[in-house]
């Protein structure tokens, strides 16, 4: 009776254990607790030695992972709570949280997070043709974007000089024929006129912006300006004495508005023209720079800075976006408003710091 009683229940025993195993199995794809062991060690090593930012999204778009350089990058605090939360509900640059709420793919999407410049990547993960959800990668280019920048802003004033050699030769030809064909008087009007021209610009930008490096970068615009068939005017009023802040956040704002700007107005009909007012005034250095071309939109002034958009027609770009971060560094402000002719007018206020230099206030805008 005892047997007969042992038996059922050991297959019935038997059969559980059967099942159990061959769930487990399928649910760890055939994996031992070695195997798994091991691979645990590997995933957590890996997770936290890349340098790549990774978030991994569930399907419903729940936060199931970030390594530790994703938290850096998104700038999250080490004991912030984000997994298994909506990705809404976690404190992300406003370009990662879409890119995370759609569930779209992306590819080498270029995104502004607090001070950085990140490359996103993002794609769906599959398995045995399942989605499981979505995986973004983040790699920062802030100092690459940065070097790309000042390369084009060099290869530009290249090409602007070498325009301008071409010109000028051509000038010269000219002057000297006059020369020979005895008409001496026209040939020194000629030459008069272009140099006084030139000294002229020259003169007011080295003379109103005493800092060598803004006042070559207004020199330099003013010549890629001219190449491109826009009128750059300095306004009369320009002044800044010294260096109240730092050279290179002057440079990415002045560089990148006036870039902008130039931008807006290459598609639109004459006149083209671009205004620029660099000076201090009641304890900040304001920059303004003003466009005759089409204009920003009402419903796109307030990403403008944020997200990075630009006026020119292609709709997105990230010099507004360094400016952006440079204003917020400092504390300034940043206003967009329309022109009297018809284009857009940036304003940046920078506020300087209490310990350094008094700024010269002759120049009120």
């Amino acid at each position: 009776m005892l047997i007969a009683a042992a038996t059922p229940a050991l297959a019935v025993a038997a059969a559980g254990s059967w099942l159990l195993s061959r769930r487990l199995r399928r649910q760890t794809h055939g994996l031992g607790p070695a195997q798994m062991t091991r691979m645990y060690e590997y995933h957590d090593a890996v997770l936290h030695s890349v340098r790549e930012g990774l978030v991994v999204a569930t399907v419903d778009r729940r936060v199931a992972l970030v390594n530790d350089e994703a938290r850096r990058l998104l700038g999250l605090a080490d004991d912030a709570a984000v997994v298994d939360r909506p990705g809404g509900q976690v404190d992300l640059p406003p370009a990662v949280a879409e890119l995370l709420a759609s569930g779209r793919d992306a590819h080498d999407e270029p995104v502004v997070a607090g001070d950085r410049v990140l490359v996103v990547n993002q794609r769906a993960a599959l398995f045995e043709g399942h989605r499981l959800g979505t995986v973004l990668t983040l790699r920062d280019q802030t100092e690459l974007r940065t070097l790309t920048s000042e390369l084009d802003s060099v290869r530009a004033l290249t090409d602007a000089l070498q325009a301008q050699t071409h010109e000028s030769a051509n000038r010269l030809h000219t002057v000297l024929t006059l020369v020979e064909l005895g008409r001496t008087d026209e040939a020194v009007r000629l030459a008069t006129e272009d140099l006084a021209v030139a000294q002229q610009l020259t003169d007011r930008v080295v003379g109103a912006v005493t800092e060598p490096a803004l006042a070559a970068l207004l020199l330099g615009k003013s010549a890629q300006a001219g190449e491109r068939g826009v009128d750059l005017v300095v306004e009369p009023d320009c002044r800044l004495d010294g260096t109240p802040l730092p050279v290179t956040d002057l440079i990415t704002v002045v560089g990148n508005l006036v870039d902008n700007a130039l931008e807006a107005v290459a598609g639109s009909g004459p006149p083209r023209r671009v205004r620029v007012f660099v000076g201090a005034d009641d304890g900040a250095v304001v920059v303004r720079v003003g466009d005759s071309g089409p204009g920003l939109a009402p419903d796109r002034v307030a990403d403008a800075f944020r997200r990075g958009w630009s006026t020119k027609s292609a709709g997105r770009d990230l010099g507004l976006a360094l400016v952006g971060q440079v204003v917020r560094r400092h504390g300034g402000r940043a206003d967009v408003a329309r022109t009297p002719y018809r284009g857009t007018l940036f304003t940046v206020r920078l506020p300087v710091p209490a310990t350094g230099p008094e700024p010269d206030r002759a120049g009120q805008p």
